[in-house]
């Protein structure tokens, strides 16, 4: 039975279509239930470390999108008080 440590089984490169692709292929083919029992521990193995991966990619892509909202909520936040600033009576006039 291969190891987790066999780098033809590392999920290190696989993008999130590829691994969640192949999670797919996993988990079908143990509901088809004809493996043996071996072979069923390593298609387990195999589909705990493509979930993982799976799970990487979004967590990742859960990061970049918060960052995006917090700069574009932080961007729009300064702007609005620079329009209120500049409108208020009494602001000095910077044209």
């Amino acid at each position: 039975m291969p190891t987790t440590e066999d780098k033809s089984l590392s999920t290190d490169t696989l993008s999130y279509e590829e691994a969640r692709d192949e999670l797919v292929r996993v988990v079908s083919e143990l509901e088809q239930g004809s493996s043996t029992l071996e072979q069923s521990i390593a298609l387990w193995e195999r589909g705990e470390a493509l979930a993982r991966r799976c799970e990487e990619w979004l967590i990742g892509a859960k990061a970049r999108l918060e960052a995006a909202r917090a700069g574009v909520e932080s961007g729009a936040a300064a702007s609005g008080s620079r329009a209120a600033a500049s409108s208020s009576p009494g602001a000095p006039d910077t044209e």
